[in-house]
């Protein structure tokens, strides 16, 4: 008896009492897949073994996140960041939940969850400057977010100069973006016309092309070729998801009256990506 239990403390010494990896690996592709409540049952499991573990916390919080339940993602990432303060994407998520609880307080909470958000995406950056969709995120808080929490146009375009250094496609994306917010929609599409004829083979740029016709309703034949164009490839992690291709798609067809086909890739949104809403709300308005 005495053997076993010295036996059980030297295992766990060692860490051979650890979370089953091959347990966080079923959970992490449960959440791949979507199926968010799986998941999570999976990710408490792990947790009350290991409250501490950064990596569990990080996926709990991912999952919190997934179901806009912005108490519980903060509240994990910020464990998952204490844990590890070395891992970027702890500290991104916590920028992203920080955001998330910012859209939902009052007034006086909402100019400190801004300035924690910035704080985080700010680490992020920090500790993966090449990593373009922190800058991104970076870039859309300079955007939007007023000067008082840290935010400003001035810090926004410099933000996207580094952007376009780093990815040049993706930069166009955010250039023509912004020229659609100031109305200039000709320029707009000058810039991804460009983007495609220097970057023919590239599918993102199909992408980008496809989301401004679907926000303007301008050349939408052009639009849905060039969509249907990127639901042919498999995207990288850094890339946009299928499901808003999809959903870019479904209104180009919405838009051009084509009722059937935009209720089809609506479907498929919300198959890939079931807590997206405004997919959802687009049915409901179809239905109708």
């Amino acid at each position: 008896m005495r053997f076993c239990l010295l036996s059980l403390l030297c295992l766990a010494a060692t860490g051979l009492f650890a979370f089953d990896q091959t347990q966080l690996d079923a959970g992490k592709q449960l959440f791949q897949n979507r199926q968010l409540v799986e998941a999570k049952a999976v990710f408490e499991k792990l947790a009350v073994a290991e409250p501490n573990n950064a990596e569990i916390n990080y996926w709990l919080g991912l999952t919190a996140l997934s179901t806009n339940d912005s108490e519980n993602a903060v509240n994990y990432f910020e464990k998952a960041a204490a844990g590890d303060p070395s891992q970027a994407r702890y500290f991104h998520e916590l920028g992203d939940a920080y955001g998330l609880s910012a859209q939902k307080a009052s007034l006086f909470s909402k100019l400190g969850f801004a300035k924690k958000c910035l704080a985080a995406y700010n680490k992020a950056v920090a500790l993966d400057p090449e990593n373009v969709e922190y800058r991104k995120s970076r870039y859309e808080f300079y955007r939007a977010a007023p000067s008082m929490v840290g935010g400003g146009m001035d810090k926004a375009m410099t933000e996207m100069a580094e952007i376009e250094k780093r990815d040049p496609i993706q930069g166009a994306g955010l250039r023509a973006d912004l020229k659609l917010k100031e109305g200039k929609t000709e320029e707009a599409f000058a810039i991804l016309t460009a983007l495609r004829q220097k970057f023919p083979d590239s599918k993102v740029a199909c992408y980008q092309l496809g989301r401004l016709v679907a926000m303007t309703g301008d050349k939408l034949d052009e639009g849905e070729a060039a969509l249907r164009d990127y639901l042919s490839y498999t995207p990288k992690p850094s890339d946009p998801p299928l499901w808003a291709a999809h959903w870019r798609l479904a209104m180009i067809f919405e838009k051009k009256g084509v009722n059937a086909e935009a209720r089809t890739h609506y479907e498929e949104t919300l198959k890939l990506n079931p807590s997206f809403e405004r997919a959802r709300e687009a049915l409901k308005r179809l239905q109708r």
